[in-house]
């Protein structure tokens, strides 16, 4: 598989605006809000899963990145702790631009004690411990599965001050980051800096965030489609978005209140699902057949034609 390390067909990390010489701020710790700003975050690896309902044997992923997630993945960066209040970082507002959706990875996972002894089960004795399975077992499968070569832009937006102390962070992490498991960490860059626009402005105007390689693949495949025998190179690409907003006609239940592993919490969210044109970053894009006709010597697929339409 490819993986998302490799030269991208942008480069995500100009126009940043990040100061190289400042230092993030210390863990745990954030500054009073400011003026709104949005920090755009580069959330790709050959590994990510992102679970929402998953729990024992069987760990699923969601298609997309999760606010638990990206929230999980800020706290870490800042240094706070799992037990430690999440401050302002649960009122930051979410957007999630599919760059490169992946495909899903089931993985074959078995557990077992290192020491040898059996495996315990979920009923308990009277003074509250674990019974030894019976039959005994000393290996367990459990099923996991991860998006494998995904790539996402994530766009959080809020106070600047405190998007501020993130990127920095982002960019000398307290804590390990992890796209959704520990076992699955990004490539860099992560941060892409500060946007003084909206959040949906933000998504729309960063390049497409692909590989070199697979943006030549999507070319060469879209120039096949055409009849063209040759690559064709599009100035921009439609990318799914999923934006939260208070009067979005979605619920999502992802957005955390505490990790505290004694205190899980989570709560809903509205959110809306939509398309975005964002720019390809090809250097040298071609014209669209779609838009101009005489540029491929045909009118395109027309899927009414043969209704008379």
């Amino acid at each position: 598989m490819t993986s998302p390390a490799a030269d991208s067909v942008a480069d995500p990390v100009a126009d940043s605006g990040a100061d190289p010489g400042s230092g993030p701020p210390p863990p745990g710790e954030f500054p009073p809000p400011g003026d709104d700003a949005v920090l755009l975050i580069r959330l790709a690896g050959p590994l990510q899963s992102w679970g929402v309902r998953s729990a024992f044997n069987r760990r699923e992923t969601s298609p997309e990145p999760t606010k638990s997630g990206v929230v999980g993945l800020l706290a870490a960066a800042a240094g706070v702790a799992r037990e430690d209040p999440l401050g302002e970082l649960p009122e930051l507002r979410l957007g999630i631009r599919v760059d490169q959706p992946g495909t899903l990875l089931r993985d074959y996972h078995t557990v077992g004690d290192y020491r040898g002894r059996p495996l315990p089960q979920s009923g308990v004795t009277a003074k509250g411990t674990q019974k030894p399975t019976s039959p005994v077992k000393h290996t367990h499968v459990t099923t996991r599965y991860y998006l494998q070569d995904a790539v996402f832009l994530a766009a959080v937006a809020g106070p600047r001050a405190l998007l501020s102390a993130l990127d920095l962070a982002l960019r000398a992490p307290a804590f390990p980051l992890a796209l959704g498991r520990r076992s699955c960490p990004p490539t860099q860059p992560v941060s892409l800096g500060l946007r003084e626009t909206g959040l949906e402005e933000a998504l729309t105007e960063q390049p497409w965030l692909v590989t070199r390689r697979a943006g030549e693949q999507y070319a060469s495949r879209l120039g096949r489609e055409r009849g063209l025998g040759r690559p064709l190179y599009p100035a921009r690409i439609d990318c799914s978005v999923t934006l939260e907003d208070p009067d979005g006609d979605d619920i999502a239940h992802d957005a955390p209140v505490s990790f505290d592993p004694y205190a899980r919490r989570f709560t809903s969210r509205r959110v809306r699902h939509g398309w975005l044109s964002v720019p390809t970053g090809f250097p040298n894009p071609d014209s669209d057949p779609d838009s101009d006709p005489d540029a491929s010597g045909e009118a395109g697929h027309d899927p009414f034609a043969l209704l008379g339409w």
